[in-house]
């Protein structure tokens, strides 16, 4: 009985010094003060809490993405919503403070950044870029708050790992696995049919920008990637300014083009059209093909091309080809949509007046 509570005594005596080490190994923020190391899509080492509570990110789509995911968890927005947009925000965070940010030609304030008290600020990172000066250069600005890199992923048939590595980031892994569900769900629809379609019976699509509907974004870029993606064709054949997209175009050009469908993200370009006679002529105009890309709470097609072009895909997928779409139930999407990811439920009456106000008929929504 002495021999085996000697043994005993021993095995207890090995497993504390064992715990000491795990102890000792484990690095001090994790074991006291709660933090945790990762490794960001820069592939930087960046140590951040364990849980994520309040997040800020520095250009519209990391914020989109957050919103999606873990809304209660943004601490302001890069931009300010409409009128028209709260009405497709919860109450709790039509109050959202925007504090700006780095983005286009915008130049955020450290300040107003360091005020909403986050815990980890959220760095777009530029497709295909090995240049980690400007994430650094941010991180000492920021000081002890961590900055974290995300690829900012324009293409929407990549944009899942972004999406999977900001959800692990604030703790919502399963609404993230969700989200590229949904999102796989209608790019497997898409490339199916599309690949069905012959070269011939393409429809031809003008994707009409600005209030005079005379900027586009020609195929190849990420502003107007749905279209091709969907089975459309993109007749502007212009030149790609320095990646950028959004050139300028003239009336005569697009009336060359002859497009069979418009697609339009300007609503007061969109509700004069049918009575501009220059216009007139176009095939999409005389057929009343000319359609408004959602606005609310976030742009469906563009604008920036992020997780938001999610829903864009079954929607331009109606648009252009519906009976051949006919596997697409748009109205049930739409509601799937903003329930899950914007936070909102949307009865009949309210999805079926979305999607009317978007140009669609009856037999394109269901």
């Amino acid at each position: 009985m002495e021999k085996k509570t000697k043994i005993i005594l021993i095995v207890l005596a090995i497993l504390l010094i064992a715990a000491i080490g795990v102890t000792a190994f484990m690095s001090p923020s994790t074991m006291s003060k709660g933090n945790t190391t990762i490794t960001d899509m820069a592939n930087r080492t960046v140590t951040v809490p364990t849980s994520v509570n309040t997040v800020v990110a520095t250009s519209p789509p990391m914020t989109t993405i957050v919103y999606m995911l873990a809304p209660e968890k943004l601490g302001g927005l890069n931009f300010q919503w409409t009128n028209e947009e709260l009405q497709y925000v919860p109450d709790q965070y039509k109050d959202l403070p925007n504090i700006g940010g780095w983005y286009g030609s915008n130049d955020g304030s450290y300040e107003q950044f360091i005020a909403a008290n986050p815990d980890v600020v959220i760095e777009s990172l530029s497709e295909g870029s090995a240049d980690n000066s400007t994430i650094q250069d941010r991180q000492e600005k920021f000081g002890t708050i961590p900055v974290v890199g995300v690829t900012d992923n324009t293409d929407v048939t990549k944009i899942d790992s972004s999406i999977k590595f900001v959800g692990k980031l604030v703790g919502a892994e399963d609404k993230a696995n969700s989200l590229c569900a949904f999102n796989d769900k209608y790019l497997q629809i898409v490339n199916k049919t599309n690949s069905t379609i012959p070269n011939n019976e393409r429809k031809t699509v003008y994707y009409a920008e600005g209030e005079d509907g005379l900027s586009t974004d020609p195929n190849g870029t990420a502003h107007a990637q749905l279209i091709s993606l969907c089975g459309g064709y993109n007749v502007a054949d212009v030149q790609n300014q320095s990646g950028e997209g959004q050139v300028q175009v003239s009336i005569e050009q697009v009336v060359g083009w002859n497009p069979d469908v418009i697609i339009a993200n300007d609503p007061d370009f969109y509700n004069k059209v049918y009575n501009d006679s220059t216009w007139s002529n176009i095939n999409a105009v005389k057929n009343h093909q000319v359609y408004l890309s959602p606005q609310s709470p976030f742009k469906w097609i563009d604008r920036p091309p992020g997780a938001n072009i999610i829903i864009g895909v079954p929607w331009v997928a109606k648009v252009l080809y519906p009976d051949q779409y006919s596997d697409i139930h748009l109205k049930d999407a739409t509601k799937e949509f903003y329930s899950d990811y914007y936070h909102i439920d949307l009865n009949d009456q309210q999805v079926t007046d979305l999607l009317k106000s978007s140009g669609l008929n009856e037999s394109q929504m269901s």
